[in-house]
């Protein structure tokens, strides 16, 4: 079973050996290791059961050692990159050779970004390579936002796994790049898609891929819990449930519901703060799926702000395959 602990040395150790550590970031927590490496890469998909179209995302501590690994910085990203590094900001950028296929499923852009978590940071800093780092969490299923989420689901496969706590943002990251000269979002994520506009004006959004995705985390169905997963009206859905007599549960923005029985509901935020909801999804989505239901019905939240990214989610933790 994996070590947890804050150990900044012994992560180092073992991810210079080949080995995989899980990491905390701002956003969730990530299965690492040398992005250089092809073994150690092969291993995280290994580990995973990712499949090695679906990219992914490499992290370092600063532009200047993104620099010695991509072909440029376009202008409009290298502003989103000053202002929003580290944070949870991607940028797919055209990579050198440095970077192996596998890491980028042999497209000719890495995803890369400088992690906001001090314990991650210190880490990257004393790497002399990049670390590729998915979510901590077997292929399509809820992201970890604690280290004891990933001891629960990966504790038997790696040896060790920094706990920074739980996750600031809780939602992955926000992934930029430049398509036709357009700034291009490729996933809504952590990073409030209005800071970006503000920033580099209008922009256009990608929809997410069902195969071959252009940028990591894109494929439809992802972040599913175990159950069966209903998104709608929860005053229609709700009553349905009691009819049909069967254990379920109710993921709510910050309604709740008088019933009968052990039906575990969670409210994202009571005072229907969105940033607050983001930070508490995966953990809920988690805990239903491990509770007694065998049901989980969900409602989408407001279109703005982090909302439109926590739809995202929830939609795809909804799609079938």
């Amino acid at each position: 079973m994996a070590l947890i602990g804050q150990d900044i040395n012994k992560a180092k150790g073992f991810l210079e050996a080949g080995q995989l550590v899980g990491i905390p970031t701002e956003t969730v927590y990530g299965l690492a290791g040398n992005a250089l490496n092809v073994d150690a890469v092969a291993k995280i998909f290994q580990t995973k059961n990712r499949p090695s179209f679906d990219p992914l995302i490499v992290h370092t501590d600063s532009i200047e050692k993104i620099n010695s690994f991509v072909k440029g910085i376009p202008e409009p990203l290298q502003q989103l990159a000053e202002k929003f590094w580290p944070g949870p900001l991607t940028l797919l950028l055209e990579k050198q050779d440095i970077i192996p296929d596998l890491v980028t499923a042999g497209l000719n852009r890495v995803a890369v970004r400088i992690p906001k978590h001090p314990l991650t940071l210190r880490l990257l800093r004393e790497l002399d390579f990049p670390l590729a780092a998915p979510s901590a969490n077997p292929f399509g299923y809820i992201s970890p936002t604690k280290a004891s989420h990933v001891a629960q689901q990966l504790g038997e496969q790696i040896p060790y796994i920094l706990d920074g706590g739980s996750c600031e943002v809780g939602l992955e990251s926000t992934i930029v790049g430049i398509e036709e000269g357009k700034v291009t979002i490729y996933r809504l994520g952590g990073l409030d898609l209005n800071l970006i506009t503000e920033l580099v004006g209008e922009v256009e959004i990608k929809s997410h891929s069902s195969s071959n995705p252009a940028a990591p985390g894109l494929l439809k169905s992802h972040y599913a819990p175990s159950k069966e997963f209903i998104l709608g009206d929860l005053n229609e859905l709700v009553p349905e449930m009691l009819q049909r007599e069967i254990p379920f549960g109710v993921l709510s923005l910050n309604k709740r519901f008088s019933l009968d029985g052990p039906s575990p509901q969670f409210q994202l935020s009571p005072s229907g703060d969105l940033v607050e909801a983001a930070k508490n999804l995966f953990d809920y989505l988690r805990q239903l799926d491990q509770s007694g239901a065998s049901v989980i019905v969900a409602e989408l939240m407001p279109e703005h702000g982090l909302g439109r990214a926590i739809n995202d989610r929830l939609r795809r933790a909804a799609a079938k395959g």
